[in-house]
């Protein structure tokens, strides 16, 4: 089978997220299957403009704003009726393949952008932004979706998609769980960790918020912010962090890499997530396989990858106060601690690439 499919980001871009880590893996494991893959994507800085990567070929056109038209005159000019089937991967904004790609068509979307346009778009364009969507959602809701959680499934069927052309995959991560959580040995100061870029989507003040709320009943509790803090939202929380009483619990890593990452997650108690709309939550399942459960707010994407009280937390209200008074519930109640983490990582074992693939197989040949 030959396979085009239409996505902004590879996972070699700046900004690549979980979404990247998702296509690329489904995409290798095509290959390896004997099917032929194509992506076009954008542009970024210094990147090559094509090249091969796990048998896949990646050919980047324009930058993130123009790659939407850069795509479709690529695919005028070139590669008009080659593919048996293509996907329009939707982040953000749809490619709107529909209206000039003639043959077998499938969406794939991890997340509708709704309330995020507030957080990272500037006004009037945050505005423009969260107007349109619902129409362009409309112009396009005859299309079959293939998905990562019950959550966006819902929201496409708000805005007009039929129930039975939406189907939903497993998602699946990349690093292996630990194989024995007795292996696992968690810091001597009770931890709470924030992995992951610091954008305003994330949240990621109200967790230092929360830490601090906790800090003043749990005097022993240490706070990780790990990710890019390069985006103005991200200097904003630096800056609170520095006039914080606490600054001195409070360790500000940066960008971590991949054994870094795994590091954090093995030695922290627990993990807490607090963006405003997650397709799916991989940071949540990957904390899970090294032995970390999670307390995340309540958001499409995070109550799918959290089952409330059984392999994390749930907050009941989205606020610091709340997410403070879930982790000193949590870190109180060694015994509850110990049932949560070990249901949060038996669970992450079944969240497997194999899965989503085998899955992914069977909607595309369907």
């Amino acid at each position: 089978m030959k396979i085009l499919w239409f996505t902004w980001k590879d996972k070699k871009s700046p900004l690549a997220g979980g979404a990247e880590v998702v296509n690329e893996e489904l995409a290798k494991r095509l290959v390896l299957d004997g099917n032929e893959v194509i992506f076009l994507v954008a542009g970024y800085e210094g990147c090559p403009k094509e090249e091969i990567i796990d048998g896949y070929r990646v050919i980047r056109l324009g930058n993130r704003y123009t790659v939407y038209w850069e795509a479709f005159r690529y695919y005028a000019e070139n590669l008009k009726g080659w593919a048996d089937l293509v996907i329009d991967e939707m982040n953000t904004i749809p490619f709107f393949t529909k209206f000039y790609v003639k043959e077998k068509r499938v969406m794939f979307i991890h997340q509708l952008c709704r309330e995020i346009w507030f957080y990272q778009m500037f006004f009037p364009l945050s505005l423009i932004g969260y107007i349109i969507e619902p129409i362009y959602l409309w112009m396009l809701n005859s299309e079959k979706v293939i998905t990562v959680s019950e959550s966006t499934k819902k929201d496409l069927i708000r805005y007009g998609f039929r129930e039975e052309n939406v189907r939903i995959i497993s998602e699946g991560i990349d690093i292996e769980p630990v194989p024995d959580l007795k292996d696992v040995v968690k810091s001597d100061k009770f931890t709470i960790l924030s992995l992951g870029s610091v954008r305003s989507m994330k949240r990621t003040l109200e967790i230092v918020k929360a830490f601090e709320m906790a800090k003043k009943r749990l005097p022993c509790l240490k706070l990780i912010v790990a990710g890019d803090t390069e985006s103005d939202y991200g200097k904003k929380v630096l800056r609170h962090i520095d006039d914080s009483e606490y600054r001195s619990d409070i360790s500000c890593l940066g960008r971590v890499d991949r054994k870094k990452k795994m590091e954090l997650m093995q030695r922290s108690h627990l993990i807490c997530v607090t963006s405003v709309k997650e397709g799916w939550g991989l940071i949540v399942t990957e904390a899970n396989s090294q032995g970390t459960p999670a307390i995340v707010y309540d958001v499409d994407g995070l109550r799918d990858s959290v089952r409330n009280g059984e392999t994390g937390i749930v907050c009941k209200e989205n606020s610091p106060e709340c997410l403070a008074e879930s982790v000193i519930s949590m870190l109180r109640d060694k015994e509850s601690y110990a049932k949560l983490r070990q249901k949060a990582w038996e669970t992450s074992r079944e969240i497997t690439f194999e899965r989503s693939y085998k899955e992914f197989l069977m909607i595309i040949k369907g």
